[in-house]
C-alpha cells in the first residue's frame, strides 16, 4: 500500500508531499499483518498520478520549472514498474493549455486496454494583443509584409484585455475545459470533438468498451457560477462517442450531477445528484445508471430531515442522508453490487456500505472509536480509511 502525505516544511516555507509504504498480508477473511515497509520519500512536482487497471503501468502528470523565465512545462510520464517508458512534453505539443489537476474538473483515466490516457485541459486560445502593439519589420521584408504574421499564428487585435468568464473561487484559471486523449504508443494527443459548446466537461472516464467517454457537463448559462463547494450547479451526465462524435445525455438535464463511478464489471455507473439551484451542500441522492439496459434508478433518496430518535440497532440503522463532497475514487466492492461511502452526521463522519440492489445500508464505524472516518480507497474488499479526532488530527 502506497499512501501520500502532506507536511509543512518550516525551513523551506512550503508544503511538501511524501509517500509511505505499508505491507499488508490478507488471508481472504481478515488482515493478518500490516506495517510500514521501507523509508519515506518526497514526491516532487507531481500534479496527478494514476495506476493502470492491471497495476503494471502508472501515469504521472508532472510540472517542470522551465529556464529563463519561461512558463513552466507539463510532462505526462508513463512508468512500467521500475522504469520510465514514456515522457511526453504536453507544452511542446501545443494542443491545449494547462492540464487541470483539481478535483472539480480534473481527471487522469486509463482506457481499459491501457493504450490511451484521458485528461482535461484548458482549451487553446488564440494569442491576443492591443490595437497599439506593433512589431519592428524584419530585415528583407517588404512594407506590405511588415507586421503581417502568418495566418495560423496571427494574434487577435484589440482582445488583449477582453473579459473571459471563469469558474470562480479556486478555479479562476478554468474557463473552457476540453477533453484530451493521449495515444501512448504514438505519443500523440487529440482534443475530443462532439461536446456541446455550452458545456464544460470534467470528471471523465472511458466507457466500458473504450469507444467513448463518459463525463459530467456543467452548463454555462446564464453565466459561469462558482463551482467550489457548490454542488447545486446545473449539470448532467453525458456520453460522447469517439467514432461518430455523437453526444448522448445519460441523466436528467434539470438537476445537479457529479462524482460518477464505474463498477468493476463495467455495467453500472453510480453518481450523486442534487436539485439544481437549491441550497449549497444539500442532502444528495445516490443514483445508478445501467449501461446496457439504459435504466436509471435511485439507490438512496435524499433525506429531508434527519430523525435522531431512531431506536434501531447501530449496524442496521439507515444512513441519515448523504452529505459529502464526492464519492471515493474507488468505492465499489469486488462484487460490483456494494459500494462504500462516508457521510457527515452530527459532529462526525461515518462510513457506510450501500447495497445498490436492495438499497440497504450498513454502518462500518458504529462500534469504532468516536471520531471522523473518511474512505480513501477499496481494493479486493480491503478498505483503507482515514481517522481523526479534534485531539488527534
Amino acid at each position: 500500500l502506497l499512501a501520500e502525505w502532506s507536511q509543512r516544511d518550516l525551513a523551506r516555507a512550503e508544503n511538501v508531499k511524501f509517500c509511505r509504504q505499508y505491507l499488508i498480508f490478507h488471508d481472504g477473511a481478515s488482515v493478518v499483518y500490516s506495517g510500514p515497509a521501507g523509508t519515506c520519500s518526497e514526491i516532487k512536482d507531481e500534479l496527478l498520478s494514476r495506476e493502470s487497471p492491471s497495476g503494471v503501468l502508472k501515469a504521472v502528470l508532472r510540472k517542470v520549472p522551465s529556464k529563463e523565465k519561461e512558463k513552466e512545462k507539463q510532462f505526462l510520464e508513463v512508468w512500467d514498474q521500475n522504469r520510465k517508458v514514456k515522457s511526453i512534453d504536453l507544452t511542446a505539443l501545443d494542443k491545449h493549455g494547462s492540464v487541470y489537476d483539481d478535483d472539480q474538473f480534473g481527471c487522469l483515466a486509463w482506457s481499459h486496454s491501457e493504450t490511451h490516457l484521458l485528461y482535461v485541459a484548458e482549451k487553446k486560445c488564440p494569442k491576443a494583443e492591443s490595437f497599439f502593439q506593433s512589431k519592428a519589420p524584419e530585415l528583407g521584408a517588404s512594407d506590405e509584409d511588415a507586421g503581417r504574421p502568418g495566418k495560423d499564428d496571427a494574434p487577435l487585435k484589440g482582445e488583449q484585455f477582453v473579459y473571459r468568464e471563469d469558474w470562480g473561487e479556486a478555479l479562476s484559471t478554468r474557463s473552457v475545459p476540453v477533453l484530451c486523449a493521449l495515444d501512448i504508443e504514438g505519443s500523440s494527443v487529440s482534443v475530443l470533438e462532439g461536446i456541446p459548446e455550452h458545456l464544460s466537461p470534467g470528471q471523465a472516464f472511458w466507457s466500458p468498451d473504450d469507444t467513448g467517454v463518459v463525463f459530467v457537463g456543467w452548463w454555462h448559462e446564464p453565466f459561469r457560477l462558482g463551482l467550489r463547494h457548490c454542488t447545486n450547479r446545473r449539470s448532467a451526465l453525458f456520453y460522447v462517442d469517439l467514432t461518430g462524435g455523437r453526444c448522448e445525455l445519460l441523466s436528467e438535464d434539470t438537476r445537479a450531477v457529479w462524482s460518477p463511478r464505474l463498477s468493476p464489471d463495467r455495467c453500472r455507473i453510480v453518481y450523486l445528484e442534487n436539485d439544481a439551484l437549491g441550497p449549497h451542500q444539500q442532502c444528495s441522492r445516490l443514483r445508478m445508471y445501467d449501461w446496457y439496459t439504459k435504466h436509471t434508478s435511485t439507490v438512496l433518496e435524499a433525506v429531508p430531515r434527519q430523525a435522531w430518535g431512531d431506536t434501531a440497532a447501530p449496524l442496521t440503522r439507515a444512513v441519515p442522508g448523504i452529505h459529502c463532497g464526492a464519492l471515493p475514487g474507488l468505492c465499489w466492492a469486488a462484487d460490483s453490487r456494494r459500494l462504500v461511502l462516508d457521510t457527515a452526521q452530527r459532529s462526525q463522519q461515518d462510513v457506510f456500505v450501500v447495497d445498490t440492489v436492495m438499497g440497504a445500508t450498513t454502518s462500518l464505524t458504529a462500534d469504532a472509536p468516536q471520531g471522523s472516518w473518511s474512505v480513501l480507497t477499496i481494493d479486493r474488499d480491503i478498505l483503507v480509511a482515514r481517522f481523526s479526532t479534534p485531539s488527534c488530527p
